[in-house]
């Protein structure tokens, strides 16, 4: 597919500091693409290379046929027209009504009344809020602002959606909320989204692809099932376990330790034909209590891990880890 964003070798320093270090990506026209990383992996200023406001020590970004880094300040702003931006705090004006700040946008843009008008109704009508149009953001919850926020960003009918920690200020009911409106946004309107994040869950949630960073650099990206069910970098795998809690903690860990005796593995778990079926022909020659374990879905596809304490004479259970590699299942000993 055609890229809506390209990113190549790009790197942003601050002093002597790289927030971000030679970056490279494709995010393709059509999907949502997860970045995801702590605080000061560099997510946001990457946002701000993208749509232009910061410019990139070295390197590339092309938004469309745009080279962003090419392009001077008044070249950008019909540019960032095709760029819509949804913040945390919303950034919302409190003078301004909920159809006013939809409005402000294309007030902007130099588009008539009457067009204007049609465009806010429904816009508003799209996200569940026409019935709030003349209200102000202080009466509303955080995540009608939110709502408010996306209406607002979709004025201009942008063709990249840029969300910088978009649902990090709401509770996770009105998290689902939101995420669920912006797929549809996606699937219905088309519109490509950049979703940056510390939230695991919120890229589980709706993202086709994942892009993990931290420290500046992009230290994994793949499809959503791939990172989640095989993480190859300790950031990714740090993010993949808190949010499928499916493998024991450490505390859990003493506490199966104190009551089996033998040696504690945890194997994981995917899509592969027969996998659960291989991990019990393994193990037939000793006695594999299961004692920790999560299984989720991504997709319609299985992705978790099982966690078993194993006990049997030291050869049986030696043999039993070693039918575990010959049969290439993918397992931990803790």
């Amino acid at each position: 597919m055609v890229a809506s964003v390209r990113i190549e070798s790009v790197s942003k320093a601050y002093g002597g500091v790289l927030a971000v270090d030679d970056v490279t990506l494709e995010v393709e026209r059509g999907s949502i693409v997860g970045v995801i990383g702590y605080s000061g992996a560099g997510k946001s200023t990457l946002v701000r290379l993208i749509n232009g406001l910061e410019r990139p020590t070295s390197g590339t970004v092309h938004v469309g046929d745009d080279e962003i880094t090419a392009l001077t300040e008044r070249q950008l702003r019909p540019v960032r027209r095709g760029i819509g931006m949804i913040f945390q705090q919303f950034n919302l004006f409190r003078s301004r009504t909920v159809a006013g700040n939809v409005a402000y946008p294309l007030r902007v843009a130099g588009v008539p009344r009457e067009e204007r008008d049609r465009r806010v109704a429904r816009l508003l009508d799209f996200v569940g809020l026409l019935e709030k149009a003349h209200a102000y953001p202080e009466q509303l919850s955080g995540g009608q602002k939110q709502r408010v926020g996306i209406a607002r960003a979709l004025a201009t009918d942008p063709h990249l959606l840029l969300a910088d920690e978009a649902t990090s200020a709401l509770d996770p009911e009105t998290t689902a909320d939101v995420l669920s409106l912006l797929q549809r946004v996606n699937r219905e309107l088309g519109v490509t989204i950049v979703l940056i994040t510390h939230e695991m869950e919120a890229v589980r949630a709706i993202a086709d692809r994942v892009v993990v960073m931290d420290e500046g650099r992009v230290v994994e990206q793949g499809a959503l099932y791939d990172v989640f069910a095989s993480p190859s970098s300790p950031a990714a795998t740090r993010f993949v376990r808190g949010a499928l809690h499916d493998r024991p903690s450490a505390a859990v860990l003493d506490r199966i330790r104190g009551t089996h005796d033998g040696r504690v593995i945890t194997v994981s778990v995917t899509d592969r034909p027969g996998l659960v079926a291989a991990i019990a022909r393994a193990l037939s020659g000793v006695e594999a209590e299961l004692v920790h374990g999560g299984i989720g879905e991504l997709g319609g596809r299985p992705v978790g891990a099982l966690t078993y304490a194993l006990t049997g004479a030291p050869a049986a259970v030696e043999a039993a880890l070693e039918s575990l590699r010959a049969a290439d299942l993918d397992f931990e000993e803790h």
